[in-house]
This record gives structure tokens, C-alpha cells and sequence, in this order.
């Protein structure tokens, strides 16, 4: 009969019936000793004592049963595999083992190597051959060295005019420098580049002659796009951030939650045993003084009162209650109706350690709720059913949860959510520490609440990069420093100018976004202002140093124009690359990824039209001031002339240190033939290597990564990694079907 009955299952509780009504028992002999003990009141077993002997004597003249026992998974019986897993239905129904995933590898020596990277290394060196073949037969035919084509600007009347070092007797007119054609440097542009050329070529031109109309314009267009910062929210709901509204996961949530409500709020503390030895094992904490050290901490949450709208919430008023007026709060204090006069009266750690073999059948086990409390719930950090070797204690409040994330219900549960974790972290934290113990603690909105407290803690970081970023193209952006005219010659202005544009690009693109609706995340607080600000800085310096390389005798518009015809269709065409490259990335599902390609998407275009805007007529009132001998960052202030006498000594501003460093030393390094080969091989390794290695990139994403690592919810999910056996529930919804 034991044979027939060890495997059947107890449903309801997902555990063998054995474990029910044999207390665990191991063979027939144990089951019966069970069946045949005396008990007490209140205590599963006989009310007298039962002696049940192997044979039965031949002077009682009872004869043994000659019946058939069949196991539970005879298919006679019928059993579903629910019932019994050595059913014919649980083999049948097996799901195919999942085919194993073969990777091919190569053995060289002690590596072992995907296959992927030893094609990859075999294509570079086959490449790299070809090309240092290539290189060595190109030089060995080279008979002459490559003539150096001075810079050439070609006049419609055939002549050409000179770029050099030497000093002009008059200007070049500017009707000369608007006609021409698309020839550069002695290079022919595309038909793109020549256009955008002519374009710059009169545009430059406008701007310089109405810096303060192009200034006010596009200063107050993007000022009207920062007013959408009224309706500014950051979006800090994990499940609206990684999973798309329009995805199966999403669907199915909302279904599940429309139809049968969703899952309760979770409120979590776990108190651990520290390890005496660093590998070594954590002590138990199944003892008197930790148990009376949880009825202490269960005081101090039955006592929270929360404020919602001048109503005090307590844990009662808010958590699930299936049967009467108790709390499902899952914890070993259940074994003694969560009461601490039960403690000594039930027997102590001998009770506890009863219960966890019986508590689904001893009356004095079951939970304040009227439920039994299964030990893996309570527990963590033992091995098999060794429960009393547990060294962590898990208290879980499922706390009722509604639909509508702003409701009563909902903002109720979070006042006390608010108030549970201060008093974990301000009264609980200390007293578990105080006996050599540790504690994590979290609730249902400690993720989102710690996802707030980034995105406001690190607006301190972006103001500080911001001032490193001014003082650094301040620096970068005046001349050589002088003394005795660096005052003049200095760009703070406009260095503090050009960086005040690149946050009002941010705060428009927000703005915009937020107008209609589309709430900010985390990565863009915390990414797009300063990538906004390595793109602005970078193109800010490309246009001062183009109108600084301009002849001084050209009027400020010819310098303006020749300028942007220089530098304007570059720095066009690679914002126009980071825009589309942004701009690809919003039709990325993942919501937190495609709302930063959008927002990214137009912060650089609005830095790249401010830059070719409002800094560029900026450049023009910082020259002019230049010229007009007035004082950097106080323009009303005018000095003597003696200082421009000596700027009109040369025609070309000196060249700084990095300039003098790239002309001087860098280019002519690199210019090295053998430097060339080996600057090409170098980034072609890398290259080809980073290709290689992609494949050992694992795709996921830990909640810890994307937490403050200073955040209490780190520790906690590490102690749900080390500690918790109960995951999340799985439910099975059938949709369409007709039941009648």
C-alpha cells in the first residue's frame, strides 16, 4: 500500500500526500509507526496507540488480504500526471529536451577559440598581406615624390589668387569671393558639397551683415519649445521602460489585469546570518533570540501609520486578507498565530522545528490566516528540506493592488510603502545590526522611487561637466595667451555663449517632447546632455578656428563666408549622419531605447541649427568686439589702441599649442610611410577583433545595473539571488472559450 501511495500528490499544496498523512514517512514501517502514535490534543496521529504487527497470529484466525496493489501510475487507474508524475500521461506529455547549443570551437594549445575568431584572424591576415604587398610594389614604383598642390582659389576670370603667409596691398572684393566655383584647395567638391558651398558662401555673408536678427530668431524659436517643459514627467515605471505597450508580454498583462486583477504588491525584508569565515558557511538562524528579535521588527511594521489626504494607513487597512481579518504575511512567526505569548506556550524553537514537517496538517501550524505556511516561503539558505539549517529569514506583506496606478487604493499603498522603508532604514537597519545580523529590505515602488532619486541626483554631475566643459573651450577658443592682450583676445564670452546653446538644444528637444506627451527617462537625464555637449563643443571649436585662420584684411563677412564654405559642409553632413543614426533608433520596440533616440535625435539637430545660427552671428559680435579693442565678457569696456597696433602686425593669428603640435609634429609622424602601414594594421586589428568578439556579448539587463550603486534595493536582490526559492507567479489564461 505504501508502495502504491509514496507517489501521489497532495494538489493543493504541490507536495506528496505521503508528507500529509505519513508525516514524511520514508518506508511502510514509518507510515505505520505515524498512523499508530499516540498523540495529544490538537496534534495530528491516533488518539491511542496502535501496535500493528508484520503477521498476523493463527489463533485470531485472520488471513492476509490476497489483493493487487497497483502503483499510481498503472494506467488502469487513470491518474492524471497532476496527481501522480509516474503517470503514462507525464511521459507522454514530456516536452522534447532542447536541442544543445554547439559551438564550434579550435583548440591551439591551451586557447580554445570560437570558430568565428579564427576566420576573423585569418581574413585580417590575408588582408594585411594584400595590403602590405600592395604598399610595398606602390612605393618601389613610385619614381617621384607626390607635388604638394598649394591651396588654389579660383576668380572667374582665370586668374587665381594665392592663400600665403605674405602681406596683401588691398582686400579681395566680395563680389569676387561669392562667384567661386566648386574648386577647394585644388580639389574638385561633389555636387552636393558644391552646393552647400555656394550655399554657405551666401548665407555666411547674410549672417555677418544681421547677426542680431538670426541671434533673436532662433534663440526665441527654441526658448517657445523649451515652454514644453511645463508638462515635463519622467517616466520611472521599470515596466513601461523595457517592454513595449505593443508586445505579447504587455498584452497579456493587461488582459490578465483587466480580468482578473493584478498581482499584489510586494513588501520584502530578509534577515541573513553573517559567515564566520569568508567561504565559510552562515551559522542558522533559527534561534530563540532571532525569533524574538522578528516579533520585535513585526511589532515595529504593525505600528506604521502612513499619512494619504489626512488619513492614517496602516498595514491592516492595506494588505491581502483571504480569510477573516488576518494579513497573509508570510513568515515563521505564522507557526505561533503571529502572536508572542504563543512562542513559549507552543513550545519554542521545538514548535518551529515541528511545524516545519507538519505544517500542512497540525492545527497549532497553521497561519493566523487559516492557511498553511509552506517553510520555502519563510526561509532561505538551506539545502534540500533542512530547514532548520536555514540561515535567512524572509517576511513577505502581499499588500492589495488595483489597476489604476493612480488611484486611492494604489496611492494609499505607497504612502505606507514610503513609510515601511524609513522605518527599515532608520530603526530596523540598526537594530538587526545590532545582533549580528543583515538586512535588505524593499517594496513594490522602491524601484521606481530609486529610479527618481537618480535622475534628480545627478543634476549636481551635469552642472559640474558643463563649467569643466566652458573653461575648457574658453581656453581652447581665444589665442595664444598673451598678457598683455589675452584680455582682448580671450573667447569666455563666447565660450560661455556656445555652451548655453548647447543646453538650450536639450531643454528644447525635451521641451518639444514633453508637449506632446512623451514622457523622459533615466538614459536620457543621464546621457544626452553630455553627448549633446561633446558634438556642440566639437563644432564650436571648428568654426572659431576656421573664421581665425581667414586673412584679417578680409571684411568680418568674407571671413564668415570663407569660413562656413570651409568647415560648413562637413560639420552639415556629419550632423545630419548623428541625426539619421538617432533617428533609425526610434523604431526600436524597447520604450526606454526609442524615446532616447528620439530625444537625442532632435537635441543634435537643434545644437547643429543653433550652431550654424546663433553661434555663428555670436562669432561675429565676438570679433567685432575683438577689433573695437573692448574687453572680454565687459563689451562696454574699451581700451587704448596700443594693443591693436600690434595685432595689426601679422595677417594670420598665431597658431596655439595643439595647432603647432599637429602641424609640427603629429602630421609629420604620421606622414611616415612605415607609420601609416602600421597606424592601418593597428586599427584594422582592432576592427576585425571587436567584430570577433561579439559574440561573446550576453544579452540581458540585471535591474542592479540600472540602480544607484549606492541604492539599498542593491543588496536586496543579491540576497534574493542567494537566498529566495519563490519566484514570481506563472499563470495560465485562456482566452475566447466557451465554458458552458
Amino acid at each position: 500500500m505504501f508502495e502504491s501511495c509514496k507517489e501521489v500528490k497532495f494538489g493543493t499544496m504541490n507536495t506528496r500526500a505521503i508528507e500529509f498523512i505519513g508525516a514524511g514517512a520514508k518506508n511502510f514501517r514509518e507510515w505505520y509507526a505515524f498512523i499508530g502514535r499516540r498523540a495529544g490534543l490538537g496534534v495530528p496521529g491516533s488518539p491511542y496507540a496502535i501496535n500493528f504487527l508484520p503477521v498476523a497470529p493463527e489463533s485470531t484466525g485472520m488471513k492476509p488480504m490476497n489483493v493487487s496493489i497497483y502503483s499510481c501510475g498503472d494506467t488502469s487507474l487513470g491518474c492524471s500526471c497532476g496527481d501522480c508524475p509516474l503517470s503514462g500521461a507525464c511521459s507522454s506529455s514530456a516536452l522534447p529536451s532542447p536541442p544543445e547549443k554547439g559551438s564550434c570551437s579550435v583548440r591551439i594549445g591551451s586557447l580554445n577559440a570560437k570558430c568565428v575568431e579564427v576566420a576573423v584572424a585569418i581574413i585580417y591576415i590575408v588582408l594585411i598581406s594584400v595590403f602590405l604587398g600592395w604598399g610595398f610594389f606602390h612605393r618601389k614604383r613610385k619614381s617621384s615624390p607626390v607635388s604638394r598642390t598649394k591651396p588654389l582659389i579660383n576668380v572667374p576670370n582665370g586668374g587665381i589668387i594665392r592663400r600665403t603667409n605674405s602681406q596683401k596691398d588691398e582686400n579681395i572684393p566680395m563680389q569676387m569671393l561669392e562667384d567661386v566655383p566648386q574648386i577647394t584647395n585644388g580639389v574638385q567638391l561633389s555636387i552636393v558639397q558644391g552646393y552647400m558651398s555656394k550655399f554657405y558662401r551666401r548665407y555666411g555673408t547674410w549672417v555677418a551683415r544681421n547677426p542680431i536678427l538670426v541671434l533673436c530668431s532662433s534663440v526665441i524659436i527654441v526658448l517657445v519649445l523649451c515652454l514644453g517643459l511645463i508638462r515635463f514627467q519622467v517616466e520611472t515605471k521599470p515596466e513601461k521602460l523595457w517592454v513595449g505597450p505593443g508586445s505579447r508580454a504587455a498584452k497579456e498583462k493587461q488582459f490578465f489585469d483587466n480580468h482578473l486583477a493584478p498581482f499584489y504588491r510586494i513588501e520584502q525584508l530578509i534577515i541573513a546570518t553573517i559567515p564566520e569565515t569568508v567561504n565559510g558557511k552562515a551559522p542558522s538562524i533559527v534561534t530563540d533570540s532571532n525569533i524574538n528579535l522578528l516579533f520585535d521588527i513585526q511589532k515595529k511594521v504593525d505600528a506604521i501609520r502612513a499619512n494619504y489626504s489626512g488619513s492614517m494607513v496602516s498595514l491592516t487597512d492595506i494588505c491581502m486578507k483571504p480569510l477573516g481579518k488576518d494579513c497573509a504575511t508570510q513568515t515563521v512567526l505564522q507557526y505561533f498565530k503571529m502572536d508572542p505569548q504563543n512562542y513559549d506556550t507552543f513550545g519554542g524553537i521545538d514548535h518551529v522545528a515541528y511545524c516545519f514537517q507538519h505544517y500542512t496538517s497540525a492545527d497549532t501550524c497553521a497561519s493566523a490566516f487559516k492557511a498553511p505556511l509552506d517553510p520555502s516561503t519563510a526561509l532561505g539558505g538551506f539545502s534540500g528540506n533542512n530547514y532548520s539549517e536555514a540561515s535567512s529569514f524572509i517576511v513577505t506583506y502581499p499588500v492589495n493592488n488595483e489597476i489604476d496606478s493612480e488611484g486611492n487604493g494604489t496611492k494609499r499603498a505607497e504612502a505606507w510603502e514610503k513609510a515601511f522603508i524609513q522605518l527599515a532604514k532608520e530603526e530596523l537597519l540598526p537594530l538587526v545590526q545590532s545582533k549580528n545580523l543583515t538586512l535588505a529590505f524593499s517594496s513594490e515602488s522602491s524601484v521606481e522611487e530609486e529610479l527618481k532619486r537618480e535622475s534628480t541626483a545627478d543634476a549636481i554631475t551635469i552642472l559640474i561637466s558643463y563649467l569643466v566643459m566652458f573653461a575648457y573651450i574658453s581656453l581652447t577658443l581665444g589665442d595664444a595667451p598673451r598678457f598683455s592682450s589675452y584680455y582682448i583676445s580671450s573667447k569666455v564670452l563666447l565660450g560661455l555663449s556656445g555652451v548655453l546653446l548647447v543646453m538650450l538644444s536639450v531643454l528644447g528637444s525635451v521641451g518639444f517632447f514633453s508637449a506632446i506627451g512623451v514622457k523622459s527617462t533615466l538614459i536620457i537625464m543621464e546621457v544626452i546632455p553630455f553627448l549633446v555637449l561633446a558634438v556642440g563643443v566639437d563644432n564650436m571649436c571648428i568654426l572659431v578656428h576656421a573664421v581665425k585662420r581667414q586673412q584679417v584684411e578680409l571684411p568680418i563677412e568674407g571671413r564668415i563666408s570663407n569660413a562656413l564654405v570651409e568647415v560648413g559642409p562637413s560639420i552639415t553632413l556629419a550632423s545630419l549622419a548623428e541625426v539619421l543614426a538617432f533617428a533609425v533608433g526610434s523604431f526600436i520596440p524597447m520604450p526606454a531605447c526609442r524615446v532616447f533616440s528620439m530625444f537625442a535625435a532632435l537635441a543634435v539637430l537643434l545644437d547643429f541649427l543653433l550652431q550654424v545660427t546663433a553661434f555663428v552671428a555670436l562669432i561675429v559680435f565676438d570679433f567685432l568686439r575683438a577689433e573695437d579693442n573692448r574687453v572680454d565678457c565687459f563689451p562696454c569696456i574699451k581700451v587704448s589702441g596700443s594693443n591693436a597696433e600690434l595685432e595689426k602686425g601679422s595677417n594670420q593669428q598665431k597658431p596655439g599649442l595643439l595647432a603647432r603640435y599637429m602641424k609640427e609634429i603629429h602630421a609629420p609622424i604620421l606622414n611616415i610611410w612605415g607609420v601609416k602601414l602600421l597606424v592601418i594594421c593597428a586599427f584594422g586589428a582592432f576592427t576585425l577583433a571587436s567584430i570577433a568578439l561579439c559574440s561573446r556579448i550576453e544579452p540581458g539587463l540585471e535591474q542592479q545595473i540600472v540602480l544607484p550603486r549606492d541604492s539599498y534595493l542593491q543588496g536586496y536582490f543579491n540576497n534574493v539571488t542567494e537566498y529566495l526559492r519563490i519566484g514570481p507567479p506563472l499563470y495560465f489564461v485562456v482566452k475566447n472559450y466557451n465554458y458552458r
